[in-house]
């Protein structure tokens, strides 16, 4: 059996990793127990009850997280991503390549990374 002070303290990775680890415990064969939680104990008859409370606990969670993160991209007035190179500097890296250099060399002149002149120039 494993006896932990609360939950809490049992871990800190989030409810959705902790019920990992509690069904990883009770697929073992562990017991556990809550000190200071009377409810988490899976030793009682109610064992299954708590694992399926935990995992209800543990998506809505993940539903909220979800949700908190669409509302701040909806605020933000900044668009995902990195910005857009200006037409002017994607015709520079055309006619650089048009010269023969390779990406690399136009990297060194322009700063640009040449992942991104590999989308401009495809």
């Amino acid at each position: 059996m494993v006896l932990f002070w609360a939950l809490d303290r049992f871990s800190r990775e989030g409810v959705t990793e902790t019920l990992n680890h509690l069904q990883r415990l009770t697929a073992a064969g562990v017991q556990f127990k809550s000190f200071t939680e009377q409810y988490l104990d899976s030793t009682g008859l109610i064992r299954d009850a708590i694992i399926g409370f935990l995992a209800a606990i543990a998506k809505q969670e993940r539903v909220r997280f979800s949700e908190r993160i669409k509302t701040g991209q909806a605020r933000s007035s900044k668009k995902p991503g990195r910005p857009a190179l200006a037409p002017e500097v994607i015709a520079e890296l055309r006619q650089l390549r048009s010269t023969g250099l390779s990406l690399k060399k136009i990297q060194l002149a322009t700063g640009i990374p040449v992942a991104t002149m590999h989308k401009y120039l495809a």
